[in-house]
């Protein structure tokens, strides 16, 4: 037993390499789906969404660029998955310029796994120079703020912006972001001045400042980080790459346990079984 204590624990460092590297890749192209508790704030997004009617106007601006695709790109896939599924009117924008091609990508891809049609059933307005000004400009008049889509077609030409005339008109806004501008200018610039519901989806370092606007109901619900985006794949019944990175993480995170409790037990056993009681050595120590 001794010997085998002592060859495990020379163990060759490129083997644990191995075992780390299988426990990473092996969930993230075979998702398993392991228990995710679903926390509050991501319950009351999916909720909202869930007692929609179907036509609702949902608006979805992607705050971000490809260095925050990693945690954000997910939730946006799960999200727009929810809104088509319910037959929700959906528009896609962005504030960040870095964001329109990513923005753009997730959107129209989701869209046609759906059959969804581009300017009846969805748009994407694309970037507008501006920040905070133009949340400001499309709550006064959205046909002046996007006088044409990231297409090139007129707005106001849309059907599926029919009757949406500005923000007043739109149900429900998500903003996913890393930063500024983010959920904190919708809600200064957007939900305070023009009434619509408001929710967030941020990266984990960002989600800590925003609890306070969740508390007091500023914002009605708010996705953080990968978890965030996993626990709502879950609620959504889909195994997407949130649900495989947390995998990949839980799965990276046992094999680590296993290793430095098998390290122990082996440490000790080695030491056990090399000093006895009554030993020459343990006479001399």
């Amino acid at each position: 037993m001794r010997e085998l204590a002592v060859k495990l624990l020379r163990l060759d460092r490129r083997v644990i390499f191995v075992l780390i590297a299988l426990a990473t890749l092996i969930p993230l192209l075979r998702p398993i789906g392991l228990p995710v508790r679903i926390s509050p704030e991501v319950r009351k997004v999916y909720d909202y969404i869930e007692s929609l009617p179907a036509g609702s106007v949902f608006l979805l601006s992607f705050d971000f660029d490809p260095a925050s695709k990693p945690e954000l790109y997910p939730m946006a896939v799960g999200l727009l998955n929810h809104a088509f599924k319910r037959d929700l009117r959906v528009i896609g924008m962005t504030l960040l310029v870095t964001g329109t091609g990513m923005a753009e990508k997730v959107v129209s891809g989701v869209a046609s796994e759906h059959g969804k049609q581009r300017g009846l059933d969805y748009t994407f307005l694309g970037y507008s120079p501006g920040g905070s000004n133009v949340i400001i400009s499309m709550g006064q008049d959205l046909a002046a703020a996007f006088p044409t889509d990231h297409y090139g077609q007129r707005t106001a030409d849309l059907p599926v912006l029919q009757g949406v005339n500005s923000l007043r008109q739109v149900n429900y806004v998500i903003s996913l972001a890393a930063g500024t501008p983010g959920v904190e200018s919708w809600y200064v610039y957007g939900k305070e001045k023009y009434g619509f519901e408001l929710g967030g989806g941020v990266t984990a370092v960002i989600a800590p400042g925003l609890y306070p606007f969740l508390d007091t109901g500023q914002i009605n619900g708010l996705i953080g980080g990968l978890r965030g985006a996993a626990e709502y794949e879950t609620l959504i019944g889909m195994k997407g790459k949130a649900v495989a990175g947390m995998d990949a993480q839980s799965a990276t995170h046992f094999v680590i346990i296993g290793l430095i409790l098998l390290c122990n037990i082996f440490y000790f056993l080695t030491r056990y079984t090399t000093i006895r009681p009554g030993s020459s050595q343990e006479a001399h120590r």
